[in-house]
């Protein structure tokens, strides 16, 4: 079926109590595995690109393996635009085909990321596409960007910031981060609550890459709609590759090692959208 936004995916999600699953990907291999692990388990799926795989590649040729292969295939697929850095970028997105874009205006202050949100979501109504931003800033290292600390998202602010801004789905900051974790997570479950009783659109969890699956579980019971898995991705699937390698190091077709690689993912996603509770929810 052609690629779908994300809007009817996520009211979805929210009405049906659980989330969808939404797979950072960085080459064709891992946006087959994350598409044929959606098609086995009946599950809604989004793809997403960041800003520096997009930069690797392009944006048009992200659209052109998802839509062939979305184009496919008997579930709902989204192509999403995470952690958009610009408004031109979002914009560039969306005439290239992505059917959902973020605008990450979070490292702004309040102000400046309430007028960035407003202008891609003006923007992207034009074309009828769902706009996602955030509010409270994740710890951890995202493309690149490293922010120690992170700062966690005050319910009363992201009440308005919805209501100025228009946007529909926010990314909340309640104490996840991204890249690898030292340690283990503590969740603030109890401002999670907070912010759902402030904020009717749905809400999304970034950093879940390494957090255990009853915590992934407990903010979905709590209301977030879609969870975000970008790490431990790129882990399964260069672990494929090295163990190939490692196994016959004499091998030179990129086929036999990126094949073990998108095993892994799918594999790996698979287990995912199992914990998102999106399993056999595909319309």
């Amino acid at each position: 079926m052609p690629l779908t936004t994300t809007k009817k995916m996520l009211e979805d999600a929210q009405r049906g109590g659980y989330a969808v699953g939404a797979f950072n990907a960085e080459n064709m291999e891992m946006m087959q595995a994350i598409i044929e692990a959606a098609v086995e388990m009946r599950a809604p799926v989004m793809i997403q690109t960041t800003p520096s795989t997009v930069c690797y590649a392009s944006l048009e040729l992200f659209y052109a393996n998802v839509s062939v292969l979305g184009g496919s295939a008997p579930v709902p697929v989204a192509l999403h635009l995470d952690h958009g850095d610009s408004h031109e970028l979002a914009v560039r997105a969306i005439g290239a085909g992505y059917t959902s874009v973020m605008i990450d205006g979070s490292k702004e202050g309040f102000e400046e990321n309430i007028r960035l949100t407003s202008g891609v979501v003006a923007a992207a109504r034009e074309k009828g596409i769902p706009v996602e931003a955030e509010i409270g800033t994740l710890g951890g290292k995202e493309d690149g960007l490293v922010n120690e600390e992170g700062g966690y998202t005050d319910p009363s602010q992201a009440a308005e910031f919805t209501a100025r801004t228009g946007v529909q789905s926010l990314a909340v900051a309640i104490g996840t981060a991204h890249g690898i974790y030292h340690g283990t997570p503590k969740l603030d479950i109890e401002r999670l609550k907070r912010i759902r009783l402030e904020v009717e659109i749905p809400l999304v969890l970034h950093g879940a890459s390494g957090l255990a699956d009853a915590d992934i579980r407990a903010c979905i019971a709590e209301g977030i709609c879609k969870v975000n898995f970008a790490t431990e991705l790129r882990i399964a699937y260069s672990e494929g590759v090295k163990a190939v390698l490692k196994e016959t190091p004499d091998v030179f077709d990129p086929k036999k090692y990126s094949a073990a690689g998108r095993k892994r993912v799918k594999q790996l996603v698979v287990d995912r959208i199992g914990v998102c509770g999106c399993s056999y929810r595909a319309g």
